[in-house]
Formats: C-alpha cells, structure tokens, sequence
C-alpha cells in the first residue's frame, strides 16, 4: 500500500488479497475451515500460523483480514481485530486487558449497553468502575489517579451528541500509565483523530456507517499490533466473537463509499440543524456543527465537522415527542444509526429506557428527546418532512 494514499484512497485499496484468479471484487471465502496438505503442515500453523495462514474461521479467515487491515489502513492503526458487533468490539477490548483489581474511569454519558458492561459486567469480576462527566476535565483529572488501568468513553455521545477532549483526557491518563479506550462510532472514521490525539484503542460499530445500508452486524478493535494479535486476539477467538466472512466481505464493500457517503450526509445534517434551530416546536436543537452547541470549537478542532447526527427536543415532552415521530414520513422510527435512510429514535423509552429517571435527568435524556441519524436523502425533502411534523403538533 502507498503510504502517500489518502483516506478516500485507502478505504478503496487498501488490503486486498486476490487469489489466482486475479478477481477485481474481494473474494468471500465462505468457509467455516481450511486443509492442510499435511499432517506436519497442520502441526506447524498450529504451532505458529503466519500472515495469511488460517485455521478456523474464528480465529481468522482471508476475507475478515481484508477487512481488518483495510480499516486498520483507514484509521492509521497498526492492527485490527473485527468482531460479531460493536458490543463484542466494547465487550472485548475491555474485557481483555482489564483483571480483578483494576481501576476503569469511563465517561458517564454512554450507550445504554455500554453503561450495562461497565456498570454490571466489569463489577462482578472485581474491577472498579468510576463514572465522570465526560465533558469536564476537572473530574478526568480527579479520578484518573495513579493505579488507572483504563479510561474510556464515547468521543461523541450516544444520544446527547456530548464531546470528551480526547488530547486532553490522553495527557492526563499517559501520565499514570493508564489505557485510553475511545468508542468511536458517532465520530465515524471519515472524521476520526483520535489515534494521533493520543487513544491507544479505538472501537467501531461496523453496524453504522461502514456497512451503511443496515444489512449486517459488526464491529472492529484498533490499536497497537501487540495489543491487538497478544491480548484481543486470544480473548475473541476463544470467546467467539470473531466477524462472520459475510460480513466481513459486507463491511468491505461498505468501506469504499464511506467517505463519499458520510461526508454527504455531514452536509446534509448541518442543513438541517440550521433549518430547526429556532423552531417554536422544539425545546433545543443539539448539533456539534452549529455555533449555539458549547463544543462546537472542540468538535471543529478535534472532528472537522458535526457529524451525522443530531437531536432535537420536541416540545411537549415525551406526548409530543410521539407526536412528532409518528407524523414523519421520511424519517424511519428505529433504534439504529448511520444507515443511507434517515432515522428516528426516542431514547428515553428505547436505547435507554433502563436507565433511572435521574440518571437520564442528569444526562439530559429528557422526555421529549429525539435523535436523528441522517441518511443519503435530499436534504429539502428531510428537511420538509421534519418541518411538517412539527407543525402537526
């Protein structure tokens, strides 16, 4: 691969393994094994399989490596590992380098599956778990203590589109020896920095924007090649939570319209968070590209944009709410994001419903908040959709 290659070029390119029939779409190797030629051949990839020797489909297979070293080329990492989903991508990161006794401070506003590993999971097992709020970097520097071993959070957050300084928060946790662990599926990684800002690891959802046309599950850790190869690798494949090569081979396909596909739908989320901000049927609208958002310079700085998505509250609280969604025509109500339609969700009855009333209060899940993932629609029709529901309320 040219080292010179940009993103776009990279996501296109990069990873590609032909076999001896020179094909120009990657190869789906469909296959649950592999032979061996002999029995020592067997002894010897057992013993220390190389690059492009494989096994057993969950431990690797050709068309999952493609996809790892794509996004691994994409992203700036030096290794990958993908994962049945994005929860296995969370799950495993974390579970892997994490044993009884330590120490994790991760960022209160998270998705609602998130919080259960931190808050129900990693606790049984003897780790410690200390929430902050993730946009105040007082309390990162009061709990990221000597004898962290992790900290970890979402670079924008699910669904209240909050910010964590990354380059700030990995200064503070450098400085202890502790892990940064960045859940960056909202970022995308069109508009990702976070390895040069100083994560170690970086999770994706490959559910969202990379497969992008919701059809299959996944998801992909990212870090250093000895972390990755030495710790996720032996957790996930005997734990089963290696990538399906269908999925793989989907995600692949997703990877080359990527940057066109979210870049467009950036625009089109900017347009509509213009379009409502100072509507009288919302409460507040919540986009990291509009200058009324308090981190709108970090989001700049750190992202270059806002991003896909946006929520808004309607008023009215959650009657109105329903209202709204059950007026849009466009706009699918559904719990997924990064998809080429454009959705809706309510957060407060659905991805996060199990949380307590003050904890949704404090995260600012309130009644009437909607989130909005904007797909490849135009934006006039988003835009009339939205606006003619509200006018319904």
């Amino acid at each position: 691969m040219d080292k010179g290659w940009s993103g776009r070029t990279r996501a296109v390119h990069a990873g590609i393994r032909r076999s001896q029939y020179g094909e120009m779409s990657e190869a789906l190797f469909l296959t649950q094994g592999f032979a061996y030629a002999s029995a020592e051949q067997a002894e010897a990839r057992f013993l220390k399989a190389e690059a492009d020797e494989f096994i057993y489909a969950r431990y690797g297979n050709p068309t999952v490596a493609m996809f790892e070293d794509r996004i691994a080329a994409l992203e700036g990492a030096e290794d990958a590992f993908a994962t049945a989903s994005g929860m296995a991508a969370v799950n495993g990161a974390l579970m892997a380098m994490l044993s009884a006794g330590d120490r994790v401070v991760a960022a209160r506003a998270l998705f609602g599956s998130c919080l259960y590993i931190l808050e129900e999971i990693l606790p049984r097992f003897g780790v410690e778990v200390v929430f902050v709020d993730g946009a105040d970097l007082s309390q990162w520097q009061a709990a990221v203590t000597p004898g962290t071993r992790a900290v970890f959070f979402e670079s924008m957050s699910n669904p209240t589109l909050e910010l964590v300084d990354i380059a700030a928060v990995a200064r503070l946790a450098s400085a202890v020896g502790a892990q940064v662990v960045v859940d960056n599926v909202f970022t995308t990684p069109v508009f990702s920095r976070a390895l040069a800002q100083g994560a170690d690891v970086v999770i994706y959802s490959a559910t969202k924007h990379i497969d992008g046309q919701g059809r299959c599950l996944g998801g992909v850790v990212l870090g250093r090649r000895e972390y990755i190869r030495k710790t996720v690798e032996p957790y996930m494949k005997h734990t089963g939570g290696a990538l399906s090569p269908f999925n793989a081979w989907v995600m692949l396909k997703g990877l080359e319209t990527l940057d066109l596909r979210v870049r467009a739908q950036a625009d089109t989320a900017l347009a509509v968070a213009r379009a409502l901000e100072g509507d009288p049927g919302l409460d507040r609208v919540i986009y990291p590209g509009l200058p009324s958002h308090p981190q709108h310079g970090l989001a700049m700085a750190q992202m270059g944009s806002g991003g896909t998505l946006l929520a808004v509250d309607v008023a009215g609280r959650q009657a109105g709410a329903f209202r709204f969604l059950n007026a849009l025509r466009l706009f699918q109500i559904t719990n997924n994001l990064g998809d080429a339609k454009s959705l809706a969700t309510h957060p407060a009855t659905t991805t996060h419903q199990r949380l307590p009333e003050a904890q949704k209060a404090h995260l600012g899940i309130t009644p009437g908040l909607v989130r909005l993932s904007i797909g490849l629609e135009d934006p006039d029709d988003l835009i009339a959709d939205l606006q003619g529901a509200l006018r319904l309320l």
